[in-house]
């Protein structure tokens, strides 16, 4: 596929996008729409999750039901951009309330793999994808009612990240920031700053005035919360990886502030339940549901 001819294809086409945003995790949630139907995606979802008593809600997931059967949508996606470490994913819950398949890229086998044993998860975590309905390839294209997409395989900050483009709108995961923002950590289990800085690149070859649609804000400096931007504001003022920054200078950037940031404080549950498709592990012989803390695994 020819990435650059099928972006300035898309990039006429302005899909309607509606974010959804859970304060706990700072993750804004997505509900894209074809403008010519009421088919939609559903991007990055979140489960309520109080780390402290286990226990978990779902007010984030019914929002988002909530807005799809008021506007009477129908669901064709659930897509998740990567193996997320900082929210536990809802998808299996939206799922049932209002179908769609749950998809993510082909790589998150290697992160199974890799969390399936910090996790000693067993025979019966299977390692294949096989939890999601659908895995993306790199160049994929697919459709979201009459709406053109196709997804680009993005990894660094891990190696299952797809950067998602959907007409004139890319949703980017947690690979790009707001430019005051910057660019995502690489130092997770499978994660490297030099391809970080390499899918980042392709992500700023799609069209300038291409929308970047963000995972994450945190409000740079005390500003209020924003979730979106464009190619040519990134290429200009990315604190991290704008136009004029080499992969040399990038990569000694990332890797020396990466040692001076915290684990983020849902990484093992997160993990544990989204390798899984957002599916929460199986029952033990009590009846109970739970999730382990492998100690100093992440150090």
């Amino acid at each position: 596929m020819n990435q650059s001819n099928t972006a300035e294809k898309l990039d006429q086409v302005k899909p309607k996008v509606v974010p959804f945003f859970d304060e706990d995790t700072n993750t804004f949630s997505y509900v894209v729409r074809d403008p010519y139907s009421s088919s939609c995606a559903i991007i990055d979802s979140v489960l309520d999750f109080d780390l402290a008593s286990g226990s978990v809600d779902h007010r984030g997931a019914q929002a988002i039901i909530r807005y799809i059967e008021e506007k009477k949508l129908e669901v064709e996606w659930i897509i998740e951009t990567h193996v997320h470490a900082d929210h536990l994913s809802a998808a299996p819950y939206l799922k049932d309330f209002v179908g769609g398949k749950i998809a993510i890229g082909e790589y998150v086998t290697t992160v199974q793999h890799t969390f399936g044993e910090i996790f000693n998860a067993g025979d019966d975590f299977k390692r294949d994808g096989s939890q999601f309905d659908h895995l993306f390839k790199d160049g994929e294209k697919y459709r979201i009612g009459n709406l053109e997409a196709y997804a680009i395989h993005t990894p660094g900050h891990t190696p299952a990240c797809m950067t998602h483009v959907i007409g004139n709108a890319a949703f980017v995961g947690d690979t790009l920031f707001m430019p005051d923002a910057g660019t995502a950590r690489a130092d997770f289990p499978g994660g490297d700053a030099a391809t970080l800085y390499q899918s980042i690149q392709k992500i700023l070859s799609l069209p300038a005035r291409t929308k970047i649609f963000m995972c994450h804000d945190y409000g740079a400096e005390g500003r209020e919360l924003e979730y979106k931007t464009t190619v040519k504001e990134e290429l200009e003022s990315n604190i991290h990886v704008n136009e004029k920054i080499a992969q040399a200078d990038f990569v000694a950037m990332r890797e020396a502030r990466d040692k001076t940031l915290d684990v983020p404080h849902l990484i093992l549950p997160s993990l544990q339940v989204n390798m899984r498709a957002g599916y929460l592990p199986p029952p033990e012989n009590n009846g109970r549901i739970f999730l382990k803390i492998p100690l100093d695994a992440l150090r």
